[in-house]
C-alpha cells in the first residue's frame, strides 16, 4: 500500500467524524431552524442524517426512506455463499432518531418540486425543505442486455441489490447439481461496487468447494480488466485452482443478448450455458434523480464535488452510487465520505460561508475466503485548477500480504462503517 497506511484507513473509519472536517469548517447555524431533507437511507443518506444532526444540532433533519426493512449490500455476497443468514445484513437506523433527533418518514417521495423546495409522497403530503440530499442509488439497465429485463429479473438473479434477489440467488445455488456451471456477467462501468462481482465468484466458489467440489464459476466481463485483478487472479489460483474463470470481452467479445429458458449467455463470438446464471447488467442513476432531471446523458447526476450540489439544479445535493464524483469508485465507503463532506458544506451553506476543498477516501475490502481478504485503496483530493476530485494516493494489498490478517482488517472495517453509519 502506498499514500496512506492501512492503519490510518482503520482509524479513520472507526473514528466518529474522523472524514467529516477535512477541508471544511463548520460552526452551529442561527436563528430559525433550517430544514434539511435527506431521501434514500442507505449507507448515503443515514451518514449525511447523522452528521447534519453532530455538525448543528439545531438542524431540522428528515430522513425519507420507503423501504420498511433495509438490508446492506455489503456483506450480501457472504449470504450467498452461506456464512449468514440473510437477517445478518438488515441495518437500523433507529439509534438516529432516539439519539440524534432525526425524524425518519419511511414512505415512498413520488415527486420533488424544486422551485417551491417541496418534496410531495405518495400519501399527498408535502416536506419542505432549505437543503435536500438525495441519495437514490442505482437502477439496474434492464434495456441494456436483449433477453435480461425486470421481469426475467425474478428469475434470473441480478443480486445487485440486497433483500430477495440475494435469497433467490442463493437458493439456486443450493438447488443445483454438484458439477453444474455458475455464470455471472459483469459489467463495463461505472457500476456499484466495481470488486463485487469478482468477489462474488470467490465466495461462491467457497461455497462450492464446500458443498459441490466439481462445480465452477465463469465470469462472463464486459471489460478487459477489473479492480484488484492481479490479487483475485492470485486468490483464485491459491484458493480455488480451476475451479474459477475469468472470460473478458477481448477474448469472446460482448454480450449479445441472454437466452433465459435456456439459460445462455451469448456474446459475439461464443456462447456460455449455465446451470445457475447471475446476471449483473450495466447500471444508472436511481429513479427519482433521473425523474427530477438531476441525471445527464451518461444516466448519472452531475455534483460540485465540493458540496456534491447538483450542478444542474439548485439546492439539492447527490451522494453515493447515483452521483458522478470520478475518480472515486461506487461504494458504500465512498458514499460514507461523500456524505459527511456533503453535510459539513450544507452547514457552511446555511450560515453563509463557502465550503472549504475537501478531500476524501475510499477503502474497500474483497473476501475470498473466510480467512483471506484483499483490499484496495485511494485519496481524492480537490483541484482548483481541474475543478474537479483528482487522485492523489492510494495502493492495494500487497502481494506478499498476511490474507488472514486483511481478513480481520475486513471485518473490524464493516463494524465501524456500520457503527458510522446507522448508530447515533
Amino acid at each position: 500500500m502506498s499514500g496512506i497506511t492501512r492503519r490510518t484507513f482503520l482509524k479513520s473509519a472507526g473514528t466518529v467524524g474522523a472524514l467529516s472536517l477535512l477541508g471544511c469548517t463548520v460552526a452551529p447555524s442561527k436563528g430559525a431552524k433550517a430544514k434539511v431533507v435527506i431521501i434514500g437511507g442507505g449507507y448515503g443518506g443515514s451518514t449525511a442524517a447523522k452528521y447534519l444532526k453532530l455538525f448543528d444540532p439545531s438542524l431540522d433533519v428528515t430522513l425519507i426512506e420507503k423501504r420498511k426493512t433495509y438490508y446492506s449490500c455489503p456483506g450480501s455476497n457472504e449470504v450467498i455463499s452461506g456464512w449468514h443468514d440473510l437477517g445478518w445484513l438488515v441495518r437500523s437506523r433507529e439509534g438516529l432518531t432516539t439519539r440524534l433527533g432525526v425524524n425518519l418518514v419511511r414512505a415512498k417521495v413520488v415527486e420533488i418540486d424544486p422551485q417551491k423546495r417541496i418534496v410531495t409522497l405518495k400519501d399527498g403530503s408535502e416536506i419542505p425543505y432549505d437543503r435536500l440530499v438525495l441519495s437514490p442509488g442505482v437502477d439496474m439497465r434492464f434495456d441494456a442486455i436483449e433477453g435480461y429485463d425486470l421481469k426475467t429479473s425474478k428469475l434470473i438473479p441480478h443480486a445487485w441489490k440486497a433483500g430477495k434477489q440475494t435469497t433467490l440467488l442463493l437458493n439456486q445455488l443450493k438447488a443445483m447439481r454438484d458439477g453444474g456451471v455458475v455464470i455471472i456477467t459483469a459489467p463495463a462501468g461505472p457500476y456499484r461496487c466495481p470488486p463485487g462481482p469478482y468477489e462474488r465468484a470467490s465466495l461462491i466458489a467457497n461455497y462450492l468447494k464446500r458443498s459441490k467440489p466439481r462445480s465452477k464459476v465463469i465470469i462472463v466481463d464486459a471489460k478487459t480488466q477489473f479492480s484488484k485483478q492481479a490479487l483475485f487472479l492470485k486468490g483464485w489460483q491459491d484458493l480455488y485452482p480451476g475451479m474459477v474463470e475469468w472470460v473478458s470481452s477481448e477474448k469472446v467479445g460482448q454480450i449479445d443478448h441472454i437466452n433465459p429458458s435456456k439459460l445462455i449467455v451469448a456474446t459475439e463470438f461464443n456462447n456460455f450455458r449455465a446451470s445457475v446464471l447471475n446476471v449483473i447488467p450495466p447500471q444508472k442513476a436511481g429513479w427519482l434523480a433521473r425523474k427530477t432531471e438531476l441525471a445527464d446523458h451518461s444516466r448519472w447526476c452531475p455534483v460540485d464535488p465540493r458540496s456534491f450540489e447538483s450542478t444542474l439544479i439548485p439546492n439539492i445535493h447527490i451522494i453515493g452510487d447515483a452521483c458522478i464524483a470520478t475518480p472515486m469508485p461506487k461504494s458504500a465507503f465512498s458514499a460514507n465520505s461523500q456524505a459527511k463532506i456533503c453535510a459539513a458544506a450544507i452547514v457552511d451553506l446555511l450560515n453563509g460561508r463557502q465550503p472549504g476543498p475537501p478531500s476524501l477516501i475510499n477503502h474497500c475490502y474483497s473476501f475470498l475466503a473466510p480467512d483471506y481478504a484483499i483490499s484496495i485503496n485511494g485519496v481524492y483530493e480537490y483541484s482548483v485548477a481541474e475543478r474537479q476530485l483528482v487522485a492523489t494516493g492510494g495502493g492495494e494489498t500487497p502481494m506478499d500480504a498476511d490474507r488472514g490478517r486483511e481478513a480481520e482488517f475486513a471485518r473490524s472495517w464493516r463494524e465501524n462503517i456500520t457503527a458510522d453509519t446507522f448508530e447515533g
